[in-house]
């Protein structure tokens, strides 16, 4: 799995891979090319197979090349050219772009609010009663460099460590599916848990929250798609028919009954044919993006601007938000 922090080498191939997607001539508004790569989630269903479902991302069809459970690993597919397009915290997308990436994000596709949250969770016998009780502990996340790494130095900063202390607590990458069962067995202190995996430990009890990302910041969009600046001058109709498909889908998650999506969401992962289990989709609450159809606030990427400047990991004034992201081509969204 490529690691965020390999972004200047990432970076240096960009130049000749980006963009690399089926290209060719198109009539006036009509899309340039009609098929984009992705990367998918096992038993879930994306925002852009949503939109195919449902008709709004035709004639542009999805050619699934596999599935991800890193965000930054998908948005370094997208910026080398390996996929057409790729999703992920909006601290990674500020990391990559940092490293000269031609990156635009073009529409939110997840967040967190009350029923879809990032919780970080220690078993009910833990002595872990707040921050300072995690330096010199293991924090099973998803992924390093992105959502739930940013949220946890966060909640550390806050909690009155100082830089030094928060280097001595270590986020450990665990997949999502072992990471209840690794805090069970004592292979991490902190387990990061979300959806259906979070629920379903809930369920079966014998833990307890230590604290949420909604406790820190509120409910908020948190991620978004993106595509290389070569992708968007090349194919401009593709994309905004890609944002407008993908916003009504979202629009549609919002304004849809929850049993309504879940039933839908079934019978797409049943039709594609790729022996996934369906149980995860039943715990379904909320897609928790904040904006309607996926609009970006630019403060949706200035928080993590400030935190990354603040941690070092960028220098003031080499990234703007405005430079990062457009809602031109979303029909729920204003003119940036």
């Amino acid at each position: 799995m490529i690691k965020l922090r390999n972004v200047p080498l990432i970076a240096m191939l960009i130049v000749t891979l980006a963009g690399c997607g089926g290209e060719a001539a198109a009539r006036p508004g009509e899309p340039e090319t009609l098929e984009l790569r992705y990367q998918g989630s096992v038993g879930a269903v994306t925002f852009p197979e949503l939109a195919e479902d449902l008709g709004y991302l035709a004639p542009v069809k999805l050619k699934w090349i596999g599935n991800t459970i890193s965000g930054p690993q998908d948005i370094q597919a997208a910026a080398t050219g390996q996929t057409d397009f790729g999703g992920a915290f909006n601290g990674a997308i500020i990391k990559l772009a940092a490293a000269k990436a031609p990156i635009k994000a073009v529409i939110g596709y997840y967040g967190s609010d009350k029923d879809s949250y990032i919780g970080y969770f220690v078993p009910d016998g833990s002595p872990i009663k707040g921050p300072r009780d995690l330096i010199g502990k293991k924090i099973g996340v998803n992924t390093l460099g992105a959502h739930l790494e940013a949220v946890l130095k966060e909640y550390l900063k806050r909690g009155g460590l100082t830089p030094d202390e928060i280097k001595q607590v270590e986020p450990v990458v665990v997949p999502p599916v072992n990471t209840e069962q690794a805090l069970r067995q004592g292979q991490i202190d902190v387990a990061a848990l979300s959806g259906v995996l979070r629920d379903k430990a809930l369920q079966r009890g014998g833990i307890r929250p230590l604290f949420k990302d909604i406790d820190l910041f509120g409910p908020f969009t948190a991620g978004s798609y993106v595509f290389t600046d070569r992708f968007v001058k090349r194919n401009p109709n593709t994309t905004k028919k890609f944002v407008e498909a993908v916003a009504r889908a979202i629009e549609w998650t919002q304004t849809h009954s929850r049993e309504e999506y879940v039933a839908r969401a079934k019978e797409i992962i049943a039709r594609r044919g790729r022996s996934e289990d369906t149980t995860a989709i039943g715990f379904w609450k909320s897609s928790g993006v904040a904006g309607t159809g996926g609009v970006i606030d630019p403060k949706e990427f200035q928080i993590w601007i400030d935190w990354l400047q603040r941690e070092g990991e960028i220098k003031p004034g080499q990234v703007r938000a405005q430079d990062l992201f457009t809602n031109a081509y979303n029909p729920f969204g204003g003119n940036r």
